[in-house]
This record gives structure tokens, sequence and C-alpha cells, in this order.
């Protein structure tokens, strides 16, 4: 799986992608996690199942939401205090979240 985190220059979308991808690979889970910006989106996307938007890009969530949709990539408006998820395992949940039910994510979310 490869979640592209979105933010306004990169910088905090940096640290959000670190600390999913250190929860992932906690767990043994192989995905991988990159920052990006909304300029930098429209290449990034062929790259990405799921897009985490930063809370302070909201304004732009539904041209967000159609241009990933295009691409089949699921997208996550990140709550305020997500930059408190100091492990990522808040931030992973929420990808899990953002996916279709599979095989898969049923194990790792049991109802």
């Amino acid at each position: 799986m490869r979640i592209l985190v979105v933010c306004g220059a990169g910088a905090s979308s940096t640290f959000v992608a670190q600390r999913v991808r250190h929860a992932a690979h906690a767990v043994g889970r192989d995905l991988s996690a990159v920052a990006g910006t909304e300029k930098s989106l429209p290449i990034d996307l062929d790259a990405a199942d799921v897009v985490l938007v930063g809370p302070h890009l909201h304004h732009a969530l539904d041209r967000i939401t159609r241009e990933a949709s295009s691409r089949g990539a699921a997208v996550v408006l990140l709550p305020t205090d997500v930059f408190t998820d100091l492990d990522g395992t808040r931030t992973l949940a929420l990808v899990d979240a953002a996916l279709p039910a599979s095989p898969d994510t049923a194990e790792r979310n049991p109802s």
C-alpha cells in the first residue's frame, strides 16, 4: 500500500508520513508513506492508494478528492490534532478505515 501525505509545503506531512510508516512497520505491515505538497499532488497521485490531507488544506478537499478518485485513491482529511499522534497508530487506523473492506483489512480491523 502506498500512502501520500499532503500538506502545504511538505514539512508537516513529512512527520506524519514517517510516523505512520513506523506504526505500520511496528505491527509487521509493509507500506510506503511519503510526503507531498498541494502543488506536487498531480504527479504524486500516480503512486498513491491513500491520500492523507493535512487539516490546513480542508479548503481544497473537494478538488483533491476529485483528482484522487479519478486515479482510484482514497482520501482522508486528517484531524486538526494529527500532529499529537506521535506514534502514528491513530493515523494508521484512519488509513485502514478509508480502505474498502477486504479479508486483509478485516483481519486488522475486527468488528
